[in-house]
């Protein structure tokens, strides 16, 4: 085998087709091997790096003189540099490293908000590799709420950065993101890069306040005339303040004697959280399961599941005795730990690990299901429920899930375009 020298060669400038047709033929005239390649185009400039192994005998000066005279009248600057046989092999040996995505969701993309995630980033010994703007291309044409109607928050953007390495402290570095993530109103991901995160298959939601904006027990309480008793027990329930089942028993016996009429008409007044729709239409076209448990009731789940499409439901049955509510429900109550077992039990159903279902929730009664999935995600939460969940969701609506998938605003547009067009 032949001594081989290594280089790195860098091509910048305007893009154009057939680019690295022309560049791979002229190092393929110098029999040079590709060690690395990688590639990206900001608003039509180039930024191509290629790492060559070449043998010893060739001359690399020709080679980097026959790419520029290639290239001459083009606006492309070639340039190179060695790089020594122990920098490669340090190199080599980092591909064993973890590697972690950072998700920054934020209204508008600012530097200082790059510059407080990055300085958190490198003081945790971690190193950014790679960055790509999930979010759609940002128009000075139009205000931030005149932009295309369908894209996931309209009014925001979001950017991933690949990193590799290891945090000193992972409790601390998630700690850090969110207090950060407070200080610049915005949102901060932080999630281990691996063949589970690109293959999740089930995403369970809460109902109230999650997949729709009321909490229906209190829509329930103001028929009932018991509205702001209701509401001060129910508040201090998604606080974390009172046990659930405690605090749901105290809540629904106020309902007694509630006509049963009246659950119709609330139903069909709830209002889909926004991005509700647009995530569901989503995830079923990539064939997601997915399923609402809900600590709320049966009869406006039902609402819920058929207006979104969804596959599964789990909630609580209202007792209802000659046309009035009686304060109970029949069965078992769907508290915090039932939460959590149905949503194993729907991992074994579907026969998945349950890294790669996905939770969705806002109250401290969705932190046990939360904390069993792959990716729990704590949407619109109160403090306490953002503290303990391993991510947070604030700044946009529940499609602004989809980049915490890694999924990008035009695979999103083409996916939707598409599944219309089938129908």
């Amino acid at each position: 085998m032949k001594p081989q020298s290594v280089y790195l060669i860098q091509i910048n400038g305007r893009d154009h087709p057939g680019l690295t047709k022309d560049m791979s033929r002229i190092l393929g005239d110098f029999d040079a091997d590709v060690l690395d390649i990688g590639q990206s185009v900001i608003h039509d400039t180039l930024a191509l790096g290629i790492l060559l192994a070449l043998d010893q005998e060739k001359n690399v000066a020709h080679l980097i003189e026959s790419l520029q005279a290639h290239f001459l009248n083009l606006p492309i600057t070639v340039s190179w540099q060695a790089i020594s046989l122990e920098d490669y092999q340090a190199w080599v040996g980092e591909q064993g490293k973890n590697r972690y995505i950072v998700t920054l969701l934020s209204k508008k993309m600012s530097a200082r908000n790059l510059q407080a995630v990055s300085e958190v980033i490198t003081q945790n010994g971690l190193n950014i590799e790679t960055i790509k703007r999930l979010s759609g291309r940002v128009s000075l044409m139009q205000t931030r709420e005149s932009r295309v109607k369908g894209s996931v928050q309209a009014s925001s953007e979001c950017i991933e950065l690949s990193l590799r390495g290891e945090p000193k402290n992972q409790s601390e570095l998630r700690q850090t993101f969110l207090r950060v993530a407070g200080e610049h109103d915005i949102d901060i991901a932080f999630q281990r890069d691996n063949a589970f995160r690109r293959n999740r298959r089930l995403v369970v939601f809460d109902m109230d306040s999650t997949l729709i904006e009321a909490e229906v027990i209190d829509e329930l309480a103001k028929k009932a005339g018991v509205g702001e008793q209701v509401m001060k027990i129910t508040e201090s329930a998604m606080r974390g303040e009172l046990d659930f089942k405690e605090s749901f028993t105290r809540r629904l016996a106020l309902l007694e004697g509630l006509d049963e009429s009246c659950l119709e008409d609330i139903a069909q007044n709830l209002k889909l959280t926004d991005g509700a729709q647009r995530l569901i239409s989503t995830l079923k076209v990539l064939g997601y399961k997915t399923a609402i448990i809900s600590g709320g009731f049966i009869y406006f789940g039902n609402y819920i599941r058929e207006k979104l499409g969804m596959d599964y439901l789990f909630a609580n049955q209202l007792e209802i005795i000659e046309g009035k509510l009686s304060g109970k429900v029949c069965g078992e109550v769907i508290d915090a730990e039932k939460k959590a077992e149905l949503l194993k039990e729907l991992a074994i159903k579907e026969k998945i690990n349950l890294q790669q279902v996905i939770a969705v929730g806002d109250g401290a009664n969705d932190l046990k299901m939360l904390s069993v999935a792959g990716l729990g995600i704590a949407f619109r939460a109160k403090p306490l429920v953002r503290e303990s969940a391993k991510q947070s969701l604030s700044t946009f609506g529940l499609d602004g899930i989809l980049y915490l998938m890694g999924i990008a605003e035009k695979d999103i547009e083409e996916l939707l375009s598409e599944e219309l067009q089938s129908t």
